[in-house]
């Protein structure tokens, strides 16, 4: 037994060793030209190639490391399926998470001071709120419906003009606007369901991506409405029912009683960020109750099947669509609010793969997978900027925050090999029969 055992673990330790030394080729390959060198320019304004060998071999150093670690632990072969441990969250949590989330903004303030707190609040607070509230609108048309969307950042884009341009136009509050600029990307997001409706898989994410790159495309070259690259700004901003966050009398401070501090400001739309995704939480879970909600998840699972049911899967994809642009039209308008300027820049694919990759990391149809998940991969993101002991490692010009979407690939591929269903992975059906039922229908 011995013998047996030892000829298998160096059968394991082989193929593991031959796995990595692959995966160390193919990111030689895929490093080489971006990671090896770098373009910089020199005295004469001249691009000039400098050499980043040290770091180049410390990432060939890190794929094999990983990948020799992940074959070994799977047994040097990929045949074994993964077996995913069901969890199911205590009822505990969501309350728990939701006093945490209401005196978050408060415990940071009183920690740090409104001088101090406004990145806490702002980038760590109201930033991840509005992935959050994304990722949960594109849950619908991606993990219900199972429909492969690439262009959700042109709905997100939408929402955001929407409000810059017709604040000023209008006159309006956002109070106002802020429902018209989800209805306007609801109409986006009908008329680009409706010519579609005969496509799937891969050919229906081509066409969202084409969608979405018509829509930047068209807001970089429409100078006369959108300003091109150069954007828009000086739109009315945030107030509270009338009253602005300003200095002087007339500010929310002076009424409140308070001394004026810029956090008011991102507190209450902190907020108003939270109020509204939970909203669309609730909105989500109660249309997987109704007949709408388990047509999307029919229409996932096989659209013949569904067809043959005899279900409208034109209506179904149209709501799914209408819908989850909807929640990225006023997470278009929050955006708006917060920056106070909007451009195409923001609203590019990386942005459509950033939000997909937190409903994929999440888990299809899992709320809170997609929150999870979005406080990851946001959260961790921001905070890349915060570690400078990096420096020492890497040399004084590294940057960690370029290294952005590396973390999040490697987090995919991680995912896809160890829970390719998300991180959370089981969700509670929507219709379940009971159990005297079951057992009767068992012994008949």
């Amino acid at each position: 037994m011995s013998k047996r055992s030892d000829v298998a673990r160096l059968e394991k330790i082989s193929s593991a060793l031959r796995e990595a030394a692959l995966a160390t080729l193919i990111v030689a390959g895929l490093g080489f030209p971006i990671i090896a060198y770098r373009a910089e320019p020199d005295f004469n304004n001249a691009l000039a190639l400098l050499g980043r060998w040290p770091l180049f071999f410390q990432f060939c150093l890190a794929a094999f490391a990983l990948r020799f670690a992940l074959a070994f632990w799977r047994g040097g072969a990929a045949k074994a399926p993964i077996r995913e441990r069901l969890w199911r969250s205590p009822r505990w949590l969501g309350p728990a998470a939701l006093i945490a989330l209401v005196v978050y903004p408060l415990a940071v303030v009183g920690l740090l001071g409104p001088q101090a707190a406004l990145k806490w609040v702002d980038t760590y607070g109201v930033q991840i709120l509005i992935y959050v509230l994304l990722g949960w609108g594109l849950n619908i048309t991606v993990g219900l419906a199972g429909l492969l969307d690439l262009g959700y950042a042109a709905f997100y884009a939408v929402g955001a003009y929407a409000y810059a341009l017709l604040a000023p136009a209008t006159g309006l509050g956002f109070w106002a606007l802020l429902p018209v600029c989800g209805l306007l990307a609801a109409f986006w997001g009908f008329c680009i369901g409706f010519p579609i409706l005969r496509l799937r898989g891969d050919y229906l994410a081509i066409v969202t991506l084409a969608f979405a790159e018509i829509v930047r495309i068209v807001l970089t070259n429409w100078d006369v409405v959108t300003h091109g690259e150069a954007g828009l700004f000086g739109f009315p901003g945030l107030n509270f029912f009338g009253l602005p966050f300003i200095p002087g009398p007339r500010g929310f401070a002076a009424h409140a009683g308070l001394p004026f501090a810029g956090v008011h400001k991102l507190i209450f739309l902190y907020y108003l960020v939270l109020i509204l995704a939970l909203a669309a939480n609730l909105v989500s879970l109660r249309l997987r109750r109704l007949p709408l909600g388990r047509a999307w998840e029919a229409l996932r699972e096989d659209e013949i099947a569904c067809r043959a049911l005899g279900l409208d899967t034109a209506n179904i994809k149209l709501t799914a669509f209408a819908l989850g642009a909807f929640f990225a039209g006023v997470a278009g308008c929050l955006f708006a609010l917060r920056q106070g300027f909007v451009s195409p820049s923001a609203f590019t694919f990386s942005e459509s793969a950033l939000i997909l990759a937190i409903v994929v990391l999440g888990g299809g149809g899992s709320q809170l997978g997609v929150a999870v998940a979005a406080v990851f991969l946001v959260g961790a993101s921001e905070a890349l900027r915060e570690i400078t002991f990096l420096k020492s490692v890497f040399g004084e010009g590294f940057d960690p925050a370029q290294y952005r979407m590396l973390l999040v690939g490697l987090a995919m591929v991680a995912m896809m090999n160890l829970r390719p269903r998300g991180l959370v992975s089981t969700r509670e059906p929507t219709i379940k029969l009971p159990a005297g039922k079951i057992a009767a229908e068992t012994a008949s």
